[in-house]
């Protein structure tokens, strides 16, 4: 047989190790961020043109690179970090594998503009697919430029699995924060189609912190600082009182690289155990330096994932320090069981002569009926004359003397209302459990002609809900109510971007904004059908569904809002509905288009036939 393995060619090579390495724009943002803080650059510039599908054009004033090295960093495992493999165990740099651009070159077209302090011109290169177009002199400032546009060119199967502009820009601009906040003494800038997103001078942990997150971040913060032999932490945890239902704002840095672990994350979260409520997560931003040799990073591509070596002693210092910030800090509620409780009383309180216990007095011979007129008998109210009413008068009157008659009187009149309110009960619950029974207050159980019908009444009135926003987003004519007082919410500088790509649909939603402004919104009205409390909920579950993905590219920003807007005002598991209220519910569910599925394709009702409950039993 003839051979049938062979080598691939070198620019195959590369379009197979981008898929590892390139999986969104986002990802070309942090590899060419990386290589500019390796580069010792203290300013850098990020251009995007929409959503770094077209451009995305990374400025440093790093040291630059000279002719040859410009022509070889884009060949594969081409790098100027590590020399050996010992190296890997020491490693104090961002990148060291050298594939990052090469795989970038394979899938767009690059152009490189770079040059080293002590030259006078520096190198233009060009390339289109691993192929290098042109390579010239040019005059350019210190430091290097990267263009890389058009990208997934010659993959339109990678480009079209792209998501929509919003969720790719969202996810460029988490790669941004990561890198601004694990490097606040560099300046950072970003420019997205023109607009600027971020300017972040060179400051502080803190007020790096603050000018990503908002002013209002500023009265959050705890600081966080210890220093053991194995480990040094500091930075900041939001107090207990900030946490939010979805998780985003938790943040781990080692050696000054962002990492993700579930493991360290239980630490914090168990450092708050007791100060949050049931589904919160903290808000954390936590800076570890370790040993280098301590810890390997050569574990993923994206270098997110990092094994360390001795895990069980870093999380219990971890838990052991937010606790203890947390204490120290006032944040955590302290229990003295050591007080001495005479010490509550106020001072001016201890010369006052001490206070004799009140004397009663009674009057053993007080008769409250000596001398009492029939007329102002407390007997006779003011209630309609009933039957019994009537009966009491009359039989009154025959025997005014007789206390034993009133009271026989009372005792009738008594029992004879009582029977009324027994019938008056009794009609209620044949009212009310007519038709529909609800189950463990999550579920309504109701029956039908060929046996019955169970419902989850979440997830149904969820689907009642999308379809009635769906209906007055799209086809009706959005009705809005003025605010009296107009509502300031504050948001992160992301989440203000994203508010204003979906300022249009949200206005044909209802709402009405009379200011945006870097971290606040300004809401002057809102859609008939939500009440002034549930905006701040409504507009951070759309926020959050949009950051993971619901939508899809296809999907508009009506479909998005409308689920969200039925899952953040469905009723919860555990609310009680009367009997109205579950027939109505039942009702509805049965008049939409789609009753059987919820907005995001979970099943609404079952259905049992006498059939197969029969069958159950005959077992």
């Amino acid at each position: 047989m003839s051979d049938i393995i062979q080598l691939l060619p070198d620019h195959v090579a590369n379009q197979i190790a981008a898929g590892e390495v390139v999986q969104r724009p986002a990802s070309v943002v942090k590899e060419l961020l990386e290589n500019a803080i390796d580069a010792g650059a203290t300013s850098i510039t990020l251009l995007l043109k929409d959503a770094g599908k077209t451009l995305v054009q990374v400025i440093d004033n790093g040291k630059g690179m000279s002719t040859t090295d410009a022509r070889l960093c884009f060949e594969r495992h081409a790098t100027s970090k590590i020399k050996n493999a010992e190296d890997l165990f020491n490693l104090n740099t961002k990148g060291f594998r050298g594939e990052a651009l090469a795989s970038i070159a394979a899938i767009a077209h690059v152009e490189l503009k770079t040059k080293q302090e002590n030259e006078e011109l520096g190198t233009c290169i060009k390339i289109e697919g691993s192929n290098v177009v042109s390579q010239d002199v040019t005059s350019t400032p210190k430091g290097t430029s990267l263009a890389v546009k058009n990208l997934f060119y010659n993959i339109p199967a990678r480009r079209n699995f792209l998501k929509s502009d919003t969720v790719e820009t969202r996810h460029i601009i988490d790669e941004f924060q990561r890198v601004a906040l694990a490097h606040p003494n560099i300046a950072f800038v970003l420019h997205h189609n023109n607009n600027e997103v971020y300017n972040l001078k060179s400051s502080n942990l803190k007020k790096r912190i603050v000018s990503i997150f908002g002013n209002k971040t500023n009265e959050k913060l705890v600081p966080v600082d210890e220093h053991t032999d194995i480990i040094s932490i500091k930075g900041f945890v939001a107090k207990p009182e900030f946490a939010k239902k979805k998780r985003g704002e938790q943040f781990f840095f080692v050696n000054d690289r962002f990492i993700k672990s579930s493991y360290l994350n239980h630490a914090v979260n168990s450092a708050f155990e007791g100060l949050l409520e049931q589904g919160s997560h903290p808000t954390y931003f936590i800076y570890f330096e370790v040993p280098p040799n301590t810890i390997d990073i050569n574990i993923h591509p994206t270098k997110t994932e990092v094994k360390f070596d001795n895990e069980k002693a870093l999380y219990a210092i971890i838990r052991a320090t937010v606790k203890h910030s947390l204490g120290q800090y006032n944040v955590a509620p302290v229990l003295d069981f050591n007080r001495d409780a005479t010490l509550d009383t106020p001072y001016d309180f201890k010369n006052k002569p001490s206070v004799s216990t009140p004397k009663i007095i009674v009057d053993p011979t007080f008769n409250p009926f000596k001398n009492e007129t029939l007329d102002k008998n407390p007997v006779q109210t003011e209630r309609p004359r009933t039957s019994s009413t009537k009966t009491y008068q009359s039989n009154f009157k025959k025997d005014t003397g007789s206390w034993e008659s009133l009271y026989a009187n009372l005792n009738t009149e008594s029992f004879s209302s009582t029977n009324t309110q027994e019938e008056l009960f009794e009609s209620e619950k044949e009212t009310e459990t007519g038709k529909t029974f609800q189950v463990q207050k999550k579920y309504i159980l109701s029956t039908i002609k060929s046996g019955v019908v169970l419902i989850h009444q979440t997830l149904a009135h969820q689907r009642v809900l999308y379809e009635e926003y769906l209906e007055h987003i799209t086809v009706k004519e959005a009705n809005s109510q003025q605010l009296l007082f107009p509502i300031n919410i504050s948001f992160s500088t992301t989440d203000i971007e994203m508010i204003i790509g979906m300022k249009a649909d949200l206005e044909s939603a209802g709402f009405v904004f009379n200011e945006i402004t870097k971290d606040t919104v300004v809401i002057g009205g809102i859609p008939t059908s939500i009440s002034e409390s549930q905006i701040t909920l409504i507009l951070e579950q759309l926020l959050d569904d949009i950051k993971l993905e619901v939508p899809d590219a296809s999907f508009s920003h009506f479909d998005v809002m409308a689920k969200s807007f039925a899952k953040s005002l469905a009723i919860k598991t555990g609310t009680v509905l009367s009997g109205k209220e579950q027939e109505t519910l039942v009702n509805n569910l049965f008049s939409c288009k789609e009753p059987s599925v919820s907005p995001l394709g979970k099943p609404t009702f079952k259905t049992l036939t006498l059939q197969e409950i029969d069958t159950i039993f005959s077992k």
